[in-house]
């Protein structure tokens, strides 16, 4: 067994990437957009934290999440998110024999890949990766066109230019 260990910064910022468990072709994410929308408004109502920058994708998301001074406990409010959304979706997807002894779904991939932001440069390259990610992945042509982002509301405040990112524009160097 490995001892993983996360960074973790009282009051810090993250950049998280989350996936489902089964990627090819799931479309889950989109199909239960409004539950997991709910979701995140419960995790926030009951543990609060501020969502920088949000993109949801078919199979899976990208978050950059403050939290408040003092608080590093990002771990269970993720975990907190995908369990309120697992228990919105019917119990329709396979489970191995041992998420099943656990009583386990088969939704989410157990871990999540997460980045303490460091500096204002590191932010800015993981908000424009996030906000990017739709185009990488060949979903749209132009950032703007893809719907489940915070991107839409970076334009309306003037921090992004509405065609920022579209067609031509090359991969960004942050990883997922």
């Amino acid at each position: 067994m490995s001892d993983y260990r996360r960074f973790r910064v009282p009051g810090g910022t993250y950049f998280f990437t989350v996936n489902l468990l089964r990627r090819r072709g799931n479309t889950l994410l989109m199909d239960g957009i409004d539950a997991l929308r709910a979701a995140m408004r419960d995790v926030r109502a009951q543990r609060p934290f501020h969502i920088d920058g949000w993109v949801v994708l078919p199979e899976h998301m990208h978050l950059i999440m403050r939290l408040p001074p003092g608080d590093d406990d990002f771990s269970n409010r993720i975990k907190s998110l995908k369990i309120r959304f697992s228990k919105q979706m019917p119990l329709s997807e396979p489970r191995s024999t041992v998420r099943i002894a656990k009583g386990e779904r088969g939704i989410w991939q157990r871990r999540f890949w997460e980045h303490t932001i460091r500096d204002a440069m590191d932010y800015e390259r993981h908000m424009d990766y996030l906000h990017f990610n739709p185009v990488k992945h060949g979903h749209v042509t132009r950032v703007s066109d893809w719907p489940h982002s915070t991107f839409h509301g970076y334009v309306k405040r003037g921090l992004y230019p509405a065609d920022w990112g579209g067609a031509g524009v090359k991969d960004f160097p942050a990883g997922e």
